[in-house]
């Protein structure tokens, strides 16, 4: 497949087709399962914006195909020119050392230094408007509204009490493409000793600290399921996040838990017998 390229650190062979796109970031086959289901809810929803895969080199054509197939727009993207340093602080090991995930287990296909990847979406200049949604979601009806809000919005980061709701959770985002931000953002990104504890997470609240927010569901994290469940809506939630654990994952520590979940993603994976989401049965209340 002949390779041009959009921008420095962007290559892909295909023209935009709109001028909003939602954007999602591959960066190893097993996030390719999930992206093939997120296409797919996306395309169901009957959307009329791009659908933009941004993947690393670490995907082959061959992995990507089924994605291409679903017409999703490639756009093979590098990792950030960051310095050494900043490589280290970020590495698995050493994060997840200095910062170690408490709420939930992190699947051994978690690289933190990919997630910073994401923030090349502000080169893809053709678009006015992007709305960017991690891999590991389903759009469950169409959101496209979200393209009228404002850069920089986000859902709050809520999975266990509202004591959460001043932290953004960064699976969902509409932002403005723009090099000139772009730009700006590496140079903040590496700064000395800055460490970002939750990667880009961290790094888009502290860069946009009066951040609009999206209603929480445009990006419902699957533990409200069993942390909150009195918040839980099917007919309301727009997007539904698997944070942590993914449901593709064998020995799935919470599978018991999030049945449901997982058998509605895994229907969304198959294309086979997709349910409304409006006639699922929202979690039961302890009483």
């Amino acid at each position: 497949m002949p390779v041009g390229s959009d921008s420095n650190g962007l290559k892909t062979a295909d023209q935009p087709g709109a001028d909003r796109a939602y954007v999602t970031l591959v960066t190893n086959r097993d996030y390719v399962r999930g992206a093939l289901a997120l296409i797919r809810s996306i395309t169901l929803t009957q959307s009329t914006a791009d659908i933009v895969v941004m993947h690393t080199a670490a995907v082959s054509d061959t992995e990507l195909a089924p994605l291409r197939a679903l017409g999703a727009r490639l756009v093979q993207a590098e990792l950030l020119p960051a310095s050494d340093e900043f490589n280290a602080r970020h590495a698995r090991a050493r994060l997840h050392g200095e910062a170690p995930f408490t709420k939930g287990r992190k699947p051994a296909f978690h690289t933190p230094l990919d997630n910073f990847v994401k923030l090349r979406l502000w080169q893809l200049e053709a678009y006015q408007r992007v709305v960017f949604i991690d891999a590991d979601a389903l759009v469950l009806r169409n959101v496209d509204r979200l393209f009228d809000y404002p850069e920089f919005s986000a859902a709050p980061n809520v999975y266990e009490s509202l004591a959460d709701f001043h932290r953004l959770n960064s699976g969902v985002f509409v932002a403005r493409p723009s090099a000139t931000t772009f730009d700006d953002m590496v140079r903040t990104l590496d700064r000395p000793e800055a460490f970002w504890r939750r990667t880009d997470q961290t790094f888009l609240q502290s860069y946009f600290p009066d951040w609009h927010g999206l209603p929480v569901f445009c990006n419902m994290l699957q533990y409200v399921w069993f942390n909150m469940p009195e918040l839980w809506d099917w007919p309301s939630i727009g997007i539904l996040h698997y944070q942590y654990e993914k449901p593709w994952e064998a020995n799935h520590p919470r599978a018991e838990q999030l049945a449901p979940l997982m058998h509605l993603w895994h229907a969304y994976y198959s294309g086979e017998d997709i349910p409304h989401p409006a006639d699922l049965q929202n979690p039961v209340l302890p009483k």
